[in-house]
């Protein structure tokens, strides 16, 4: 769209600080005390305290049963038959037996029906959480630990036994974990997750996830490891064992994961003709049962199946607190990412439909659904990517779906859930390793962050490495402190620009960016692009020095060298005449020879030297008092020019603060001293575009007092180049007048 030109015109006083107050009317913000209304207590209070930890009370009683059930139906439906398969397979995934994998698809499903806020996303087993629960259970309940002394094979009850213990208990601190953080309003963590280091994290956890499965896959009996370099091992265990392969075990899901991919296929190619995706995982499971049993893959071609799945729901278990020590670390770092997974899902759906998804609760939800669940020995669980997506496609409009879908999974535990005992578990590894197209997708992003942002691209690269080599618990530490670190680099290198006006206007740009843009003579105007605080304090007053083209420190130090030579040829008069002190003080006739260089004593605290200044002034105008005229000429003793030193050619510096947003104790001592060093070498400083809160800040830390007051801080850059203008500072002037503008 082209822009018309338009001249406007806005004729305004020029304002500091202290008239815009006056003017505004500007009164202190008096902040309420939260903690206050926490002890209120009255009936509409308690009635949003329980809406906002059951929401299902808020939106239930208002259900359209005609306008949505039958879309939820549907919905519920097609998610179910979705997570029949993915139960089974993820619980293979995180070290368990496959039935566990079905519970934790009903209770935390049932659970989060009834406490989350997000309508569309399907909560149960995910591929990251699930193989982060399986670095857990392989790394406490190894093989290596329940062999047999007989005939040195597995007790594959005992392991077994062991990991849903750990699995359950690792449950139940996650849930700890996120209800107490939700309870606490801790809902921003997720905020530290950037997406460049999600999607990292997901594409390598993806990787993770596909060399888990090759044991599956080929049939191999691997050793269990954990820790650094674990991925990297089991790579080279695979390759070693390759030619112990058991055929029958590969063909079968080389088979099933090209049948899946052929149904994909078609789903993506029939999309807009069918009313929901053909269940591929559902069929081929089923026809892959049928197929063992009735051929005896287990027998006559040794490929490894599901087993025993006992019918009904397993009594409620407690959690055991001898592994809280060991399991507190991985359960942190599990409840963070499931957390961080299910709410990016929740805010894409909730902007998408119109709705509000509140993030401590989900917290609280999440929470409650694996903490509930640890106690039915279910397995830490978020929500999938591919279920939700499912459950919006076809139809769904609330957790009504999810409902329904967890109803179906538990006539499945109760009365189905046997007839897969057949059911061959290279089938399932196939499942997951086809389920895995869309996180390993994610591997293009490095390629758009390329073009886009490369800082962004090195947060990927070192979140995708970090969790490779580290692991999924280290790599998330390492990634997290390096994004975090990154923003305070940012910070520490902002970009610093020198500012002129664009012609005709009251805008003022970088130089050397905007061609047009002119520097106003006798005026210096420095912005930099990030707040000023105790990282990059030091690095922006020695910026500024440089910027301006003037030697600053050298400047000050050649001035006081030559005034310290002054002061020893004022001692060597007055030995040499023997005057006595008295005399010059009685007399009345003792001044400071410069008043303006008063302003560094002061500010530095130099008393003594003060005084010594003093003395000996007043004693050479003792000496010399027959040349009257050297009274008037004394106060111009300390110039640059009079020096003999070189002058800056612009007599005033204005500092562009629109860009701090807080202000520390060490950005309050740096800004003094600016203003100490420039005046110095006779430049006055004026401070502009200050925002509210950091004019309080500045308020609250002192920075304001005799010789810098709120009338050196203007509302604007153009007034305080206007007043700068008005008000050049060409000679050294008193303090005092300086402040009294």
């Amino acid at each position: 769209m082209e822009l018309r030109r338009r001249d406007y015109h806005v004729e305004r006083p020029l304002l500091n600080q202290e008239q815009l107050e006056e003017l505004g009317s500007r009164s202190s913000a008096t902040g309420t005390l939260q903690w206050r209304t926490w002890f209120q207590c009255s009936h509409a209070r308690a009635r949003a305290l329980l809406l906002q930890y059951f929401p299902v009370l808020a939106w239930l009683p208002q259900y359209p049963v005609r306008d949505w059930l039958l879309g939820d139906l549907l919905s519920g439906l097609s998610v179910a038959i979705m997570q029949l398969p993915q139960g089974l397979a993820y619980a293979l995934l995180a070290g368990l037996p496959p039935v566990f994998g079905l519970y934790s698809s009903f209770y935390p499903v049932f659970i989060y029906f009834l406490f989350g806020t997000s309508r569309h996303i399907s909560v149960g087993t995910f591929a990251v959480m699930s193989v982060m629960v399986g670095i857990v259970t392989e790394s406490l309940a190894p093989d290596e630990a329940f062999l047999q002394a007989s005939n040195s094979t597995v007790d594959v009850a005992a392991r077994d036994a062991a990991r849903v213990q750990v699995a359950s208990t690792l449950s139940v601190l996650v849930g700890l974990f996120q209800v107490g953080l939700g309870l606490v309003h801790f809902g921003f963590v997720v905020t530290y997750l950037s997406e460049p280091l999600v999607r990292a994290y997901t594409t390598a956890a993806s990787v993770q996830v596909f060399v888990s499965q090759l044991k599956y896959v080929f049939g191999l009996h691997l050793s269990s490891r954990s820790g650094p370099l674990s991925l990297i091992y089991t790579v080279l265990e695979v390759c070693w064992k390759l030619p112990q392969t058991v055929v029958g075990t590969m063909v079968t899901a080389v088979v099933a994961g090209v049948v899946l991919v052929l149904v994909k296929l078609l789903n993506d190619k029939l999309r807009r003709q069918l009313p929901m995706p053909l269940p591929g995982e559902l069929l081929t499971l089923i026809g892959a049962t049928g197929i063992s049993y009735g051929v005896g893959l287990q027998h006559r071609f040794g490929v490894d199946v599901v087993g025993r799945i006992p019918a009904g729901l397993v009594p409620p278990v407690a959690p055991s607190p001898q592994l809280f020590a060991r399991l507190v670390g991985n359960a942190f770092a599990i409840a963070v990412v499931g957390f961080a997974i299910a709410i990016s899902l929740g805010k894409i759906f909730a902007l998408r439909h119109g709705y509000r998804v509140d993030s401590n609760q989900e917290l609280v939800a999440l929470g409650l659904s694996n903490l509930i669940g640890g106690i039915f020995q279910c397995f830490p669980v978020s929500c999938s990517m591919s279920r939700s997506l499912v459950q919006e496609s076809t139809g769904g409009n609330t957790q009504v779906a999810g409902a329904i879908s967890s109803l179906f999974i538990l006539i499945i535990i109760v009365k189905l859930g046997e007839l897969f005992q057949d059911l061959p578990k290279a089938v399932l590894a196939a499942a997951i390793i086809v389920n895995l197209k869309g996180m390993l997708m994610q591997f293009t992003d490095t390629c758009s962050l390329w073009k886009a942002n490369r800082v962004d691209l090195l947060i990927w690269l070192v979140t995708f490495v970090a969790t490779i080599l580290l692991n999924l618990d280290l790599g998330l530490a390492v990634a997290v402190v390096f994004s975090l670190l990154l923003v305070v680099v940012r910070t520490q290198l902002p970009h610093y620009s020198v500012l002129g006006q664009v012609p005709d206007t009251d805008i003022y740009r970088d130089v050397a960016e905007y061609s047009e843009a002119r520097e106003v003579p006798g005026v210096k105007v420095f912005r930099s692009s990030a707040t000023v605080y105790f990282a990059n304090a030091e690095l922006y007053s020695d910026t500024l020095k440089q910027r301006c083209g003037v030697n600053v420190d050298h400047l000050i130090s050649q001035k006081k060298k030559l005034l310290r030579k002054q002061e020893l040829k004022l001692k060597r008069l007055q030995k040499e005449n023997k005057l006595p002190k008295q005399a010059a003080a009685s007399k009345g006739t003792s001044i400071s020879i410069n008043v303006n260089t008063s302003v560094t004593d002061i500010e530095s605290n130099d008393v003594e030297g003060s005084k010594a200044k003093q003395v000996s002034a007043g004693t050479e105008l003792e000496d010399t008092a027959a040349r009257g005229q050297e009274d008037a000429k004394a106060p111009d003793m300390s110039s640059l020019k009079t020096l003999g030193l070189p002058q800056p050619d612009f007599h005033s510096l204005i500092l562009d603060l629109s860009s701090l947003s807080f202000v520390d104790t060490v950005c309050l001592k740096s800004l003094k001293n600016i203003f100490r060093d420039f005046r110095e070498i006779e430049v006055e400083v004026y401070m502009a575009a200050c925002h509210s809160p950091v004019v309080t800040q500045l308020e609250a830390g002192h920075f304001f007092d005799a010789s810098i007051t709120k009338q050196h801080l203007f509302a604007s850059v153009h007034d305080a180049v206007i007043f700068a203008l008005q008000h050049p500072r060409s000679s050294p002037v008193n303090p005092v007048l300086v402040t009294k503008l």
